[in-house]
């Protein structure tokens, strides 16, 4: 999917943006979960521009996680308001079905957005060079051996950088400015998901 306009940019066409989620300060960081999930479903489509076939495990990986956070959610949603209430209230029951999904999700996340940071804050690397540099700090020590190769093809499938960027608008400058803008916010969520998914009582084993 490309920009809108001559002058808008790719990340201008998302339903929901990670800076539109609300973080309440006031509640320990509570993350909305409504708000959260579109943000992730929104980000996904992110794939759909770099546009390898190779792509669509990673691709299905995150939505089939997003997906068991949400039928959490439609199932109890009076105690699914927020993320953090999500994970207590569904260990509770003795389940952890979502509270697994949302590990596996904020890895992906943060797969995603440590890739994005690499390449932004290095010009000339190739978005294969950024990808594979995120996979191994994030989801490969966590992957077996039959799903490393899987991703490992897609990390060298990506487009060149330039073909690339050219598809998230046709202003490079603004490209630039509202990825910074989407990977920070990005990265703050996943940093508040990532501490509260190491205390003791959000895991299940």
């Amino acid at each position: 999917m490309a920009a809108t306009s001559a002058d808008g940019t790719w990340f201008d066409t998302l339903k929901k943006s990670f800076a539109e989620v609300l973080i309440d300060a006031a509640k320990d960081d509570a993350i909305s979960t409504a708000e959260f999930l579109e943000a992730a479903e929104s980000l996904v489509t992110l794939f759909d521009v770099i546009g390898s076939a190779a792509f669509g495990p990673v691709k299905s990986d995150l939505l089939g996680n997003i997906k068991k956070v949400k039928d959490r959610m439609l199932a109890a949603p009076a105690e699914s308001q927020t993320l953090q209430d999500l994970v207590l209230n569904e260990l509770k029951t003795g389940k952890h079905t979502a509270t697994e999904g949302l590990v596996w999700l904020v890895r992906g996340l943060d797969f995603t957005a440590q890739a994005l940071r690499h390449n932004l804050e290095n010009p000339k690397e190739e978005l294969s060079a950024s990808f594979r540099h995120a996979y191994g700090g994030t989801l490969k020590p966590h992957h077996s051996w039959v799903i490393k190769p899987v991703f490992s093809a897609a990390m060298s499938a990506t487009p060149y950088r330039a073909d690339f960027y050219k598809k998230l608008g046709s202003d490079q400058s603004k490209v630039n400015t509202s990825m910074e803008k989407e990977v920070a916010a990005l990265e703050k969520v996943v940093a508040i998901l990532k501490t509260f998914q190491a205390r003791k009582d959000a895991q299940w084993k």
